[in-house]
């Protein structure tokens, strides 16, 4: 028998508006959270309003319910199918010749469509929100006055120093940042007057200073100066060089291509980037797998289990999902296993236990 439209549109109905409401539920509660967090954080600084709190919530907002999505899903998924079951639809339409997968299509195709939807069109404005949270943080809680960009041009760093601040553009750099070579500092005092400018050919991170090897010092009265090495003070490392840069979340899935190619050009290592976009790709896999697994833990009507210790049991799997996924990812970031596999296994394996879990519940 060939679904028909009209039923595949009740439950397609059915299941966006519960998935919406846990998800709106849970981004709502952990708006509240967040506040609270960013307010303890933030009682003891200067400047910080109870309006700047919750707009730094609300810019934080969208980048959780990314994170929550695929458990509003699950959630969602459950309560759906468990209702399905006890109002005895599931009985009704199978009797009427509709098999059990194709009651999963409309559940399927509509988180299909909200992951493919998320990515392109939601991730882009989340990513946009984001950034301005980060900047707003640092301004603000973190009281970090570094600036660092790369681009194709090169490493420009802005950093604070007690006589003023520095500028410096590096052309070429190696060893994850370590090592620059052909670089140029501009010196300026607190007054933002201009101070000094100094090249070198060639520039070592050491734990504390620069080292500028064949540095030549050029005074703001055109004097030069050559020293074979200048140390100039300064608090970055390696560490917190890579830190600096523009964190996955705060780019677009569209800008994220081009950065890592710009990073991987200068020298420094992309795998952050890289393992973040391809969780953005594997994440309508995920919501998927999340329908089949609630499918599985839902669907039988037969059982003896009440609805309130699937629920538990659904809860214990989204959270052992959650740590074996954030396990995973270590080992993507430490390049234990290839970036690929690390963001595309969670799904894929939790999308095989569904399938195998709902092929068991149908031969049963």
């Amino acid at each position: 028998m060939q679904f028909s439209p009209i039923l595949s549109n009740y439950f397609a109905k059915y299941f966006i508006t519960y998935v919406m409401a846990i998800f709106l539920a849970i981004i709502a509660v952990i708006f509240l959270l967040d506040s609270v967090e960013l307010l303890r954080r933030g009682v003891n600084k200067e400047g910080i309003s109870l309006g700047l709190i919750f707009e730094m919530a609300m810019l934080k907002a969208p980048n959780i319910g990314y994170k929550t999505l695929p458990f509003a899903v699950l959630f969602g998924s459950m309560m759906v199918f468990s209702k399905i079951v006890k109002n005895k639809e599931l009985v009704a339409v199978q009797s009427a010749g509709v098999t059990m997968w194709q009651v999963l299509v409309p559940a399927i195709s509509v988180v299909l469509l909200l992951g493919l939807f998320w990515i392109m069109v939601i991730n882009p404005i989340s990513s946009a929100l984001t950034a301005k949270f980060e900047m707003l943080e640092n301004r603000v809680l973190r009281h970090q006055n570094n600036a660092l960009t790369v681009s194709s041009e090169g490493l420009w760093i802005r950093e604070k120093h007690a006589e003023g601040y520095s500028v410096l553009h590096a052309r070429g750099i190696s060893n994850d940042g370590e090592t620059l070579s052909n670089v140029t500092i501009f010196l300026f005092n607190k007054q933002n007057m201009f101070s000094s400018r100094i090249d070198s050919s060639q520039v070592k991170l050491k734990p504390g200073y620069w080292n500028l090897i064949d540095a030549v010092e050029m005074s703001k009265n055109g004097v030069p100066s050559h020293n074979d090495e200048f140390k100039l003070p300064t608090q970055l490392t390696v560490g917190n060089i890579q830190d600096s840069f523009a964190s996955p979340s705060s780019m677009s899935f569209w800008e994220l291509p081009d950065f890592i190619n710009i990073l991987e050009e200068a020298g420094f290592t992309a795998v952050r980037h890289r393992l973040h976009w391809h969780s953005l790709m594997a994440s309508p896999v995920l919501l998927c797998a999340m329908v089949l697994i609630a499918a599985a833990f839902a669907l039988r009507s037969s059982a003896r289990i009440g609805t309130i210790p699937r629920l538990i049991a659904a809860l214990f799997f989204g959270f052992f999902l959650y740590f074996m996924t954030d396990l995973v990812f270590a080992l993507g970031l430490s390049s234990r296993i290839p970036e690929i596999l690390a963001a595309w296994t969670p799904a894929i394996v939790t999308i095989l236990i569904g399938i195998t879990s709902l092929l068991h519940l149908e031969d049963s």
